[in-house]
């Protein structure tokens, strides 16, 4: 299983952006996707999550609201829309994967058994 995360870049406060991540795996609706970030000097934080099958949502409190996580089963892809922006949301944001993750694990980053390599996201004041 294979993560390849992209979209990030350069935004100016209040903008949007949209992550996509794609997944190079065998049945890709039995996985739980998730997306994390880690700025600068800080420890990985949860930003959303979208589960297998019905596709359940869970969001970060700092993130509900403002990013809306979906996916395409069809694609093998799961997308992170980033809107309403701020500085604090700079920092390398990441995709994971994990088969049949319950909404109790989705926020550890340590439940995931897979991540992608990573895509920067900065915002300027």
């Amino acid at each position: 299983v294979q993560l390849q995360a992209s979209g990030g870049g350069l935004v100016q406060s209040g903008g949007s952006l949209r992550l996509s991540c794609a997944a190079s795996v065998g049945t890709f609706s039995i996985y739980t996707m998730g997306w994390f970030r880690q700025a600068p000097g800080k420890e990985r934080e949860f930003v959303a999550a979208i589960g297998w099958g019905g596709g359940a949502t869970n969001y970060a409190g700092s993130t509900k609201g403002r990013f809306t996580i979906s996916r395409d089963n069809t694609k093998n892809t799961v997308y992170l829309q980033m809107n309403s922006l701020t500085p604090e949301d700079t920092a390398v944001y990441y995709c994971a994967a994990q088969p049949y993750l319950r909404v109790a694990g989705q926020s550890r980053a340590n439940e995931y058994r897979v991540w992608g390599q990573g895509t920067q996201v900065t915002v300027s004041s």
